[in-house]
């Protein structure tokens, strides 16, 4: 199993993406990745690796492309651009099959579109979407798509997004018959956009191999109660930053209240054992890596503000995805399911 880094990719720059990369390697003896960027910056990030990671210095390959994507470069632009870059030639990779999956915490919509162009689609999908996991109060994550590679949809779009979704959810996660939502402002029929309304009823029609919830709010995704939640781009990227935002502002309100004086650090010493499992549970790190479902190889975005332990996870997902075979199975699973 090769996975395709490209290294240039985030705001911690090839340290991190080296690092995390060999995190994922070590705790993996059955990966190998190449990696993508620069010579002379992957050749010193190489020679700098700790002792813990140069254990597996012999399954990191690299391959020397001095073109970089900028982080607020237009997709657009890119992908009319033939000159290569670190995130392209990655990708490159995965389209020749010298690589069984890319991963990359470089400029989103530029992947994207990059891999549209180079790898291709499944067949049978018009609009891949973004799918990231969100942690919930019950055993499982939730999976919610799109994450703002399609800001306006059309209704059969939503269900192809839930199709793949429920496909994902069920190769990699091993859930059997996974709980879909339409993520909507209120679960009452009369509810939502017209948009929404006829998505709803195309998903309750699709007798598709998914259990189909109807409309869910907002917070029922850390419920514990739906496997996978659905909705526009435009919509899920403006609740997955929320809430990333929310978690963030809790923990060092929660840090802050806990050192206020000498009672609550007390209070917080003894309940360490409680408050580390809670911190690993709720950890962002965990779940890091959004998968570009619907794209014809497996395609990984991790946080562009992911450091080295973040991007392992990506790394991690990655290789999930591409040990099951996730892209060929979503177009055995789609292939004349899709409205046209």
């Amino acid at each position: 199993m090769r996975i395709a880094i490209d290294t240039m990719g985030g705001d911690f720059g090839p340290r991190a993406t080296l690092r995390g990369t060999a995190s994922a390697l070590l705790r993996d003896p059955r990966l190998s990745a190449t990696l993508v960027g620069p010579g002379h910056l992957l050749d010193a990030e190489l020679d700098s690796l700790p002792a813990s990671l140069s254990r597996v210095r012999d399954r990191l390959q690299t391959l020397a492309v001095d073109g970089i994507v900028a982080s607020d470069a237009r997709p657009s632009r890119v992908v009319r651009s033939r000159e290569p870059s670190s995130m392209s030639s990655a990708l490159d990779l995965v389209a020749s099959r010298q690589a069984d999956a890319c991963v990359s915490a470089g400029n989103t919509g530029a992947l994207m579109a990059l891999a549209m162009r180079d790898v291709g689609t499944v067949e049978g999908v018009e609009r891949p979407a973004i799918c990231a996991a969100v942690p919930t109060q019950g055993e499982r994550s939730c999976s919610l798509l799109d994450l703002g590679a399609n800001v306006a949809v059309a209704p059969q779009h939503l269900l192809a997004f839930a199709r793949m979704g429920a496909v994902r959810c069920q190769l990699v996660e091993g859930v059997a018959n996974p709980r879909v939502g339409l993520l909507n402002v209120g679960v009452e029929s009369g509810k939502g956009t017209a948009q929404v309304q006829e998505a709803h009823a195309l998903l309750a029609g699709s007798g598709a191999n998914f259990d189909y919830l109807g409309f869910v709010e907002g917070g029922d995704l850390f419920a514990g109660e739906v496997d996978v939640v659905v909705c526009d781009g435009f919509v899920g990227n403006v609740v997955l930053k929320s809430s990333e935002g929310l978690a963030q502002m809790l923990s060092a309100q929660l840090g802050a209240t806990l050192a206020a004086d000498w009672r609550t650090r007390l209070m917080a010493w003894l309940a360490r054992p409680a408050l580390t499992r809670l911190s690993r549970q709720l950890d962002p790190v965990r779940y890091n890596g959004a998968s570009l479902l619907g794209v014809a190889g497996v395609v990984v975005k991790s946080h562009g503000g992911a450091a080295a332990e973040g991007f392992a996870y990506a790394v991690s997902r990655a290789a999930s995805e591409a040990r099951r075979g996730l892209p060929e199975r979503l177009a055995h699973a789609l292939k004349g399911s899709l409205p046209g």
